[in-house]
């Protein structure tokens, strides 16, 4: 009995001394204590090579039903697009059109469209806004606006000079001949909120849409996806050439879009691709985009670049800034060694381009070009 009780004592006392050496907080910098245990149990099961399906059209279908699953319930589907055209500028060499049509069951959207001179159909491009923590302009940062006021005209030009070197993405798509469209994404632009564009509200509203059963971020790419939908459907479009392109979070958008929409056959995305192990990292910092770029429960099963293999065998252009502060190059160069993986696994090396310039976190005139040169060679 003595000795029971002896051992007894010992075991509260080892208890009470492990407990005062506990340190007095479990969060650090925005991430817990036991992050690096928590990233040791990641370790992606259904990735292309981790997986046991050993097709890889089954493995493609079934990791793409996985992010699917992960973005919980997708707005309504519509097909009663009821498209109207409510503005027209020419431009140099193509014609700027402000549309507005029903995107989803719930959302009826203006977006820009451009299009080019001559007779279509044209090659095609879906463009993708980047988040920038600036919210009162979306497609205004792809596409010049026209019929706005004097404030939204200048903030857009001021925002293509600060991250696109002063040229409009679209446009300078539309003078080489695409045809190209830009909407807003939730909470951007003219789908902002009532009481105006604040960023701290963000979380609040996807932590809503959680409560609600649905992810936000995810809406965002349900939508692009109807927006190819749509895009597809009109005759200036050549429905079996239709690409996309992003920057920063357009990216993101860019690679998810084109992982998940057979209708999109090539995809560029400038400034988002990294490891969830750099990317959540004592040395390198943590996840920039918050909610935006956040799928609960997909991390069980899938990584970053492993979502955006989903794409192969598609001609994909991932180009990032070795000086960009949101993506350390370390967790970038993993990334790209993992897809360059699985496109080489299905004899499509070729069609995957991975690059790091040396440059920040931008989309100028130069990156441009070469997105371009891209689509030319593969649209």
């Amino acid at each position: 009995m003595k000795k029971q009780l002896f051992t007894c004592l010992l075991g509260l006392a080892v208890s009470a001394t492990a407990l005062s050496q506990t340190k007095p907080y479990e969060l650090e910098r925005e991430m817990p204590v036991f992050l690096d245990q928590l990233k040791k149990e990641l370790t992606y099961p259904l990735a292309w090579g981790n997986s046991d399906i050993t097709n890889f059209a089954q493995w493609r279908q079934t990791a793409r039903e996985a992010v699917l699953d992960a973005m919980l319930a997708p707005p309504p589907y519509t097909t009663d697009y009821q498209m109207e055209v409510i503005g027209e500028e020419k431009r140099d060499g193509y014609t700027a059109k402000k549309i507005r049509f029903n995107l989803t069951g719930y959302s009826r959207v203006t977006a820009y469209m451009l299009v080019p001179d001559g007779k279509g159909p044209f090659p095609a491009i879906v463009l993708l806004h980047d988040h920038g923590g600036h919210y009162t302009i979306g497609k205004e940062k792809m596409i010049r606006p026209f019929g706005v006021s004097d404030e939204v005209m200048a903030d857009a030009d001021a925002w293509a000079k600060q991250c696109y070197g002063g040229q409009y993405a679209g446009d300078y798509l539309a003078k080489n001949g695409y045809v190209v469209i830009s909407t807003d994404a939730l909470f951007w632009g003219d789908r902002g909120r009532k009481e105006g564009a604040d960023g701290s509200k963000y979380a609040d509203v996807a932590g809503n849409f959680i409560m609600l059963g649905r992810n936000l971020s995810a809406f965002m790419n349900y939508e692009d996806m109807y927006t190819v939908d749509f895009f597809a459907t009109l005759p200036e479009v050549d429905a079996e050439r239709i690409g996309c392109m992003g920057f920063s979070m357009g990216a993101y958008r860019a690679w998810m879009l084109s992982a998940l929409s057979d209708k999109v056959r090539v995809g560029t995305a400038v400034c988002w691709m990294v490891t969830t192990d750099c990317q959540l990292s004592w040395e390198y910092g943590k996840e920039h985009g918050g909610f935006a770029n956040s799928l609960p429960g997909i991390r069980r099963y899938l990584d970053y670049p492993h979502i955006a293999s989903i794409a192969c065998p598609k001609p994909m252009f991932f180009l990032n800034g070795r000086y960009d502060k949101l993506f350390p190059v370390p967790g970038v160069e993993d990334a790209f060694r993992e897809m360059q993986e699985v496109w080489k696994s299905q004899s499509a090396g070729e069609k995957l381009r991975t690059e790091i310039w040396d440059m920040p976190h931008d989309c100028g005139p130069k990156v441009q070009k070469a997105m371009l040169d891209f689509f030319n060679r593969w649209l």
